[in-house]
């Protein structure tokens, strides 16, 4: 596992996890991620007598995390559901108060194992004969050793509160915030997540952060200087109201950001673009409604490759959103009529129009292949898969014209 920022969202090294999740949770530190999972289970449901037949109970251990030289407390939560199957509730509670649902988990002859689909985690540890300890490894892309100890109401780790909402009738700026040039030697592609109450950006441009903040694609963005596409930022703020905002409120405040900082003054118009479009193949759609709740944030990140692709409680007008900012190479208008959040799996390989605007930040696709088990195109994947069509075509779209823009002074 390669991480150089602590977030989920998340996009780091060889771990892709993009920035749609905003606020999302994985052990690698970048966003789009890993999809949070609220915590339910009380202390006294966790605590267990220690056994070698019975693994339920609450279990933490510190992963070292070495290309980051950081050591973060890892707590497992185990319980048993009716059916007698195992639920795993992961948390990493030095990064956040979610936690990650195992999709898969077993106790078998003393070993643990459970994988977390979503964000390309597995865990594998044989209990001590005393049933006190797992000895193990972490596995996400790269194995790391995890070992756990079982904690007692006296000795487990207290667990971090939770952000509240923010207010939604909340209109929120940043109280305050530093914008840094980024590290030219950083490996990773850009990313936007949240740490606590700190909203960040790693090496994002000016097309990044207008098209995230206004839902654009670079290409809707109108007479902008070169350095728009060229130079890269480090953001860090801190919002001035109280509580976690959703994402259109984190997209306000970084409007009044540019206004503010970049001093970015621009009009409206429209203009024929070419673009891609989203719409229900014949057939009809093969969509899963969301089983996130109603508080719970949306994700949208790929596991461990790019083209491997998991999508949690987004509508598909979000779903086309995000899949214009971080992998299309033109705009891409949502036309499905379909207005319910899914949650979905999408497997293509991808091509050389792709994920360009990654580039040059540490993203790159994977090269052609010729294997016949290769997955599908983007094109036939989402029809196959998903039972949508992405077409491209021209169409009159919105546009924004630049009328003035400064650099930021660095803080």
């Amino acid at each position: 596992m390669k991480t150089s920022c602590m977030l989920s969202k998340v996009v780091v090294g060889r771990k892709r996890w993009m920035a749609a999740a905003l606020g999302a949770v994985l052990v690698t530190p970048c966003l789009f991620g890993a999809v949070p999972v609220p915590q339910t289970q009380s202390s006294a449901q966790a605590a267990a007598p220690a056994s070698t037949q019975d693994i339920a109970g609450t279990w933490q251990g510190t992963l070292h995390v070495p290309s980051a030289n950081r050591d973060l407390r890892i707590v497992n939560r185990i319980t048993k559901n009716a059916d007698g199957t195992l639920k795993v509730m992961f948390y990493s509670i030095d990064q956040s108060a979610h936690g990650l649902a195992a999709n898969k988990a077993t106790f078998e002859n003393g070993t643990l194992k459970y994988s977390i689909d979503g964000a390309n985690v597995a865990y594998e540890g044989k209990m001590s004969a005393d049933g006190k300890t797992l000895a193990g490894s972490f596995t996400q892309g790269d194995s790391i050793p995890l070992n756990f100890e079982r904690a007692t109401p006296d000795t487990e780790w207290p667990m971090p509160e939770p952000l509240k909402p923010m207010a939604a009738d909340a209109n929120p700026a940043f109280e305050v915030a530093t914008i840094k040039p980024s590290d030219p030697n950083r490996r990773g592609a850009k990313a936007f997540t949240f740490r606590g109450r700190h909203f960040i950006t790693i090496s994002t441009n000016m097309n990044d952060l207008i098209a995230f903040a206004y839902g654009l694609h670079p290409k809707q963005i109108v007479g902008a200087p070169d350095w728009f596409g060229t130079e890269l930022f480090d953001i860090d703020g801190v919002p001035d109201a109280e509580g976690q905002p959703n994402v259109k409120q984190t997209a306000t405040m970084v409007q009044k950001l540019l206004a503010d900082r970049f001093k970015l003054q621009f009009h409206r118009d429209k203009k024929e673009l070419a673009v891609y479009t989203i719409t229900v193949a014949s057939g009809g759609p093969k969509l899963t409604r969301t089983s996130a709740g109603p508080n719970d944030l949306p994700a949208f990140g790929f596991r461990g490759k790019l083209g491997d692709l998991v999508v949690r409680n987004l509508t598909m007008a979000d779903f086309a959103t995000w899949m214009q900012n971080g992998v299309m190479d033109r705009p891409v208008v949502d036309q499905t009529g379909l207005t319910d959040r899914y949650d979905f799996q999408l497997l293509w390989t991808p091509d050389d129009s792709q994920f360009a605007q990654f580039r040059g930040v540490g993203a790159v696709p994977p090269p052609p292949t010729d294997d016949a088990k290769a997955p599908p195109s983007l094109y036939t994947a989402i029809q196959e898969q998903l039972g949508l069509k992405m077409e491209a075509t021209k169409a009159p779209d919105d546009v924004i014209v630049i009328d003035h823009v400064e650099k930021p002074s660095p803080n």
